[in-house]
């Protein structure tokens, strides 16, 4: 099969030292080649031991906060915050709050146990000063961001909001009652995967098409009926879902409201050629 389907209702959260992991699209998943796609959990007190890794990884705060040392410095993460961990830059992670943090992470290329290790131990990262929230206007914030659901709102998008952004990352992509904004990208330093954050008005409509890479969804808000190879899902907050090469999809809202999730690509886009849509061609045979 070239997709995935994951309801939240049957995750599994299985332990990986303080972490508690909820591996979605990883090396047992049948097509799966680029993408290591999960959810993981770090309760209060927990951390994760510095570390490099032969891969590259983006994240996404889901809920809680925890506190992320790199050569960047200690920068304490919320709700909405994300940010990008290029391969073999050493990291650590520690919740010093009162709850579990919550985040999604994406990995690529994807790791491969098989192949013997890819994550490896270093020295601790100095602790340095005390943990700097993320701040995008500052223009030496180089691997971090922050999102809300407001800035999907394409009426909302003055001068006032732009300014929590210090790039083209501010920027809107707006079509057919759909709208992206770009999380982790090339402008953000990541070569091998990007992020970012898909938003359907009622009755917005993606028609069939397939891609030259392997995109991951985790929905956020609201129900969409999506379709991977003819078959169809009923899909809501929590659920994940990812597709493969040459897997034809698309979505519908089937909600009174909108439809946000979070998508990811690997590897990156080409420059031309990234969509293939189905109805193209079928106007090109029926002029043939």
């Amino acid at each position: 099969m070239r997709h995935l389907v994951r309801y939240a209702a049957d995750a599994e959260y299985l332990p990986d030292g303080d972490l508690r992991r909820w591996s979605i699209v990883d090396e047992t998943t049948p097509a799966a080649v680029h993408t290591g796609f999960g959810v993981c959990q770090l309760p209060p007190g927990g951390s994760v031991p510095a570390r490099v890794q032969s891969f590259e990884e983006c994240f996404y705060v889901l809920g809680g906060s925890v506190v992320l040392r790199s050569p960047e410095g200690a920068t304490l993460l919320r709700p909405g915050d994300y940010g990008l961990l290029p391969v073999g830059v050493p990291h650590s992670w520690s919740n010093d709050g009162d709850e579990a943090a919550r985040w999604a992470y994406m990995l690529s290329p994807q790791p491969r146990s098989r192949y013997g290790g890819d994550t490896f131990a270093v020295p601790p990262v100095a602790a340095g000063a005390e943990p700097a929230e993320v701040d995008v206007r500052d223009p030496r914030t180089r691997s971090f961001g922050h999102i809300e659901p407001v800035n999907m709102l394409v009426d909302k998008q003055t001068q006032d909001m732009l300014a929590v952004s210090a790039s083209m990352r501010t920027a809107l992509l707006v079509y057919s009652g759909i709208t992206v904004k770009m999380m982790v990208d090339s402008d953000l330093g990541a070569q091998l995967t990007t992020m970012f954050m898909v938003q359907y008005e009622p009755q917005g409509v993606a028609g069939p098409h397939d891609h030259p890479f392997e995109e991951t969804y985790l929905f956020l808000e609201g129900e969409v009926e999506a379709t991977f190879d003819g078959e169809s899902y009923r899909l809501g907050a929590g659920d994940v879902a990812w597709a493969g090469v040459g897997c034809v999809h698309g979505f519908r809202n089937v909600g009174t409201g909108v439809v946000r999730w979070l998508e990811t690509q690997a590897p990156q886009p080409p420059g031309r050629h990234s969509y293939r849509f189905v109805r193209d061609w079928d106007y090109l045979e029926s002029r043939l």
